[in-house]
């Protein structure tokens, strides 16, 4: 049996497979947010409880909103600040006695979609989760690729690759960062700055179906992005496959019109790579932690 947690900031969600993949139980508890011991406990608390439900012990993975340093084994680049310099894999090995594996909640996402999912016999795919934040995750021959930086995939914090009349400040501290145009806040933020409502995305995207011409434009702005963005990846890894996660990944429009609009950035005469939207939707995260384990 095969345990998968996703560590979300405001969730956390425990999956329990068989070996074909079939789900053996699905719970998820309130994130104690802030409360970094609080957040272990819990863990354990779905482990521990998955596994009396079962009567059985499983590996265990871990879909976290960061990284694992390589150097310090300390969390990093976490948006759930309290992991933040946190021994979180050794903490947990302690409390439940047995080897975890960690690994970031995009690669997780990545992982799902290459072994069982949309992606499923791609040699190399990229994962891209568009929601509140924008976040990437790259999988080669079935194999989460890390990076020695622990930073592979993490493309929602370069600059756009597009002519920008500003640059808006991002979280990181940088500016113009692919995040901030692509994310679902950025989305909405681009759309008020245009003249528009203050709209979320799926309104945006309702008004847009019913003919409204400023929401038609910021689809327009958002696809042409997402494009020049992709594009730089393309380029760079030539994956086989791009899976769409995340609560932007409802366009259905984007999986007609982005790839449209690719083909003026990538360095070939035909762009082969398929842009897929996830099979498993929000469980794909927790799917993929549990993969971790082959």
């Amino acid at each position: 049996m095969r345990l998968g947690i996703d560590l979300g900031g405001t969730k956390i969600e425990i999956i329990a497979l068989a070996d074909d993949g079939a789900v053996l139980q699905r719970r998820r508890v309130p994130t104690p947010r802030g409360d970094y011991r609080g957040t272990l406990a819990a863990i354990a608390g779905l482990v521990e409880q998955a596994e009396r439900d079962l009567c059985q012990r499983g590996s265990l993975g871990v879909g976290i909103p960061g990284a694992e340093s390589g150097v310090t084994g300390l969390i990093k680049n976490a948006n759930s600040t309290w992991l933040i310099g946190q021994p979180l894999r050794r903490d947990l090995q302690a409390l439940l006695q047995r080897e975890v594996r960690l690994a970031n909640d995009a690669n997780c996402f990545a992982l799902s979609e290459a072994t069982d999912g949309a992606a499923t016999g791609a040699d190399v795919v990229f994962g891209v989760i568009l929601g509140t934040g924008v976040g990437g995750g790259i999988v080669a021959h079935g194999k989460v690729l890390a990076g020695v930086n622990a930073i592979a995939g993490e493309w929602g914090h370069n600059r756009l690759p597009c002519d920008e009349v500003a640059w808006p400040p991002c979280y990181c501290g940088r500016q113009g960062c692919v995040e901030t145009f692509l994310s679902g806040p950025g989305m909405r933020r681009d759309h008020a700055q245009s003249g528009g409502e203050d709209l979320d995305p799926d309104a945006i995207a309702a008004r847009a179906t019913a003919g409204d011409a400023a929401c038609v434009a910021t689809l327009h702005r958002y696809e042409a992005r997402l494009a020049c963005a992709l594009a730089v990846v393309i380029n760079i890894l030539d994956p086989d496959a791009i899976v769409l996660g995340g609560g932007l990944s409802n366009l259905d429009r984007l999986y007609t019109n982005v790839p449209k609009l690719w083909a003026a950035h990538v360095f070939s005469d035909h762009v082969a790579t398929r842009f897929l939207k996830s099979r498993h939707g929000d469980a794909s995260g927790v799917r993929g932690a549990a993969w971790l384990w082959e």
